[in-house]
């Protein structure tokens, strides 16, 4: 792959490009640079920095475990440089004492289910970005991506490595090396899905099977599903699910099985690995796909069950994000569902699960978010009875603060970004399509028995909505109820600004005076909209900060305002941060009310002010 040795400063350059944040490192690794490319090949100073890489969380492995061979499971999504890049990191682990584990491909959350038996995890991927990136994933036994904390310290001792020439010419040998004896090992994957689809057994079922007794009550929960699927059937409406694999590391793992066992029908489309037939990141055209393919089977299907499909996801590369696609009854259409409301329905559908499984309510709940998730999460929270923690963009964020809170005696069930869609089922700590699908069943098949009110009914009451109990109703019906509020996609073209300025603390200074002198001007519009006062949040890590004084303060973290009412009822926000896994800085509003038009005119503003700041 390498015809010399590159020198420092060759590979300094190509590191400027490499975006190394706690989610995910991540750059364009096809040779050709072209970000939508489908080439396997990759640069010969890529391979270097991925050896370098390797061998910095080798050494980081080594002394968080103190083990001089610790157990590493390193895999792969579907991205076509995946597998060279593997093959260089499998090598550098090698020579660096690790024990290796290399079940090839694997779905995200299915290789974190796995690390909780090892010492640690490295993933190839670049998550929902274009097919030519590509990145690596590092993780402990805890199921997650590294912390905060933990994560900084890495990515300066890589910077560190990446400044070493001796370290250099080591990673290009082992670049140059042939690495004929590093192949996928069938039998390794085996062990990886059954131990993932036990995982999601107890994640669903919210019973663990530690005791003899969560066990039984672990089955129950999917004896008593697969019974309801059967009623449903014999009364004339199969249950029947979908999915647009786009060839995602999702189509060689449990999702086809696992449903199935619970007697649901599930059929698919691009289900071979490697056939990413559209743009990987599963929002607005994305989704068209298996909306259409849905659509001919209602409408074509062969079968009752084919006929029956009314509830699909379309998952990202690595899998650990699938956005909903269903069949709007009311509207007689297939329909995608926003990232938000799918968030909304998780959050609704497993506090709910929850006073259904113990008999009480969610006082002692904390839902954990990002900071430009829906102030809808709030609402939701409010009628269960539970509180909202919000953290900076970024999965291992909202991870650790949950993490944090348990450590306080909060319980955190469910959490998540709202804004990038899908949701983290405790004890999971990863997004999980399959935990995704699997809370909206809840929601829909179980239903009042034996004296005890079902999932969505509970709800229901948590809203004094009694008067909307039925025994049949569709996910329409659902989502009718969630707390209404409008607020813009982050995958829009207009949510995705590109700046000049670097330095994103005095970007926000330079915005906060073009605000104070919007404000001015305008605050006799938002008095007319009932909005009276604003605040300045700052969401840094884990860390939240209210009433800033100085918006600079919230630096490379997240910067909302908040917009009040009279009474001092938050109403609307606006909200900016710089991207951590791509060139952009993403800025988003959200505003009460179904469609509301106030949500463009803020994100409209907003737009303005930011980029009149960059001048």
């Amino acid at each position: 792959m390498l015809m010399e040795i590159p020198y420092v400063n060759e590979i300094k350059s190509v590191l400027d490009n490499f975006i190394l944040s706690a989610s995910g490192w991540r750059k364009v690794f096809a040779r050709d640079g072209d970000e939508e490319s489908a080439t396997p090949e990759i640069r010969p100073e890529d391979a270097v920095l991925t050896a370098l890489a390797a061998e910095t969380f080798a050494f980081f492995l080594k002394d968080k475990t103190g083990k001089n061979s610790p157990t590493l499971v390193l895999g792969t999504d579907t991205r076509p440089t995946g597998r060279v890049i593997a093959e260089v990191a499998a090598e550098a682990f090698k020579r660096a004492g690790m024990n290796l584990l290399y079940p090839g491909v694997a779905a995200a959350p299915e290789i974190m289910a796995y690390s909780r038996t090892k010492d640690g995890f490295a993933y190839i991927s670049a998550s929902h970005n274009p097919i030519g990136h590509n990145g690596i994933k590092f993780g402990l036994s805890d199921g997650g991506v590294l912390g905060a904390e933990d994560s900084s310290f890495l990515i300066e001792e890589f910077k560190k490595a990446a400044g070493d020439q001796r370290r250099i010419t080591r990673a290009a040998e082992y670049a140059l090396s042939k690495k004929t004896d590093i192949f996928p090992d069938p039998e390794e994957k085996e062990k990886m899905l059954s131990c993932y689809e036990n995982f999601t057994r107890e994640v669903i079922s919210s019973f663990d099977s530690c005791s003899a007794e969560n066990l039984g009550k672990q089955e129950k929960f999917f004896i008593e599903l697969k019974d309801e699927v059967e009623k449903s059937t014999k009364k004339g409406n199969p249950v029947s699910l979908f999915a647009d694999f786009n060839g995602s590391a999702r189509s060689v793992s449990i999702d086809r099985k696992f449903i199935e066992s619970t007697g649901i029908s599930f059929f698919s489309i691009h289900e071979r690995p490697g056939e990413i037939a559209h743009r990987i990141v599963p929002e607005g055209k994305s989704l068209d796909y298996g909306a259409q393919e849905m659509l001919r089977l209602r409408n074509q299907g062969e079968t009752p069950q084919q006929r029956a499909v009314t509830l699909g996801y379309v998952p990202d590369c690595d899998g650990d994000r699938g956005n909903i696609i269903f069949w709007n009854e009311k509207n007689n259409a297939m329909e995608a569902l926003e990232a938000q409301q799918v968030f909304a329905l998780a959050v609704i559908a497993e506090l709910a699960y929850t006073e259904y499984i113990t008999g009480g309510d969610c006082k002692n709940h904390t839902i954990v978010v990002n900071d430009p998730t829906s102030m809808r999460i709030e609402a939701v929270a409010e009628a269960f009875n539970a509180t909202v923690a919000r953290a900076e963009v970024g999965e291992a964020n909202v991870v650790n603060l949950a993490r944090k809170l348990r450590e306080e005696g909060r319980i955190v069930r469910i959490l998540g970004e709202g804004s990038n869609g899908g949701n983290i089922t405790h004890p999971s700590a990863v997004r999980d399509p399959l935990n995704t699908v699997f809370a909206l069943l809840k929601l829909l098949m179980i239903k009042d028995n034996n004296g005890k009110k079902g999932v969505f009914h509970i709800w229901l009451d948590c809203l004094g909505k009694e008067n909307l109990y039925r025994e049949n109703f569709t996910l329409a019906d659902v989502i009718e109820t969630i707390p209404p509020f409008t607020t813009t996609s982050v995958f829009e073209e207009e949510a995705r600004i590109k700046v000049k300025t670097k330095n994103h603390s005095d970007l926000k200074r330079h915005f906060q005076k073009i605000f104070l002198s919007e404000w001015e001007k305008k605050k006799n519009e938002f008095h007319e909209k009932g909005i009276t006062t604003w605040t300045a949040v700052c969401n840094n890590g884990i860390h939240q900060k209210e009433n800033i004084q100085d918006f600079g303060e919230s630096g490379k973290g997240g910067l909302k305002i908040i917009f009040k009412d009279a009474a001092g009822k938050n109403k609307a926000f606006i909200w900016m941060r710089g991207s951590g896994t791509e060139p952009v800085f993403r800025i988003l509003a959200d505003a009460e009310g179904r469609d509301n038009p106030f949500e463009k005119e803020l994100s409209g503003w907003l737009s303005y002010m930011l980029q009149k700041a960059d001048t």
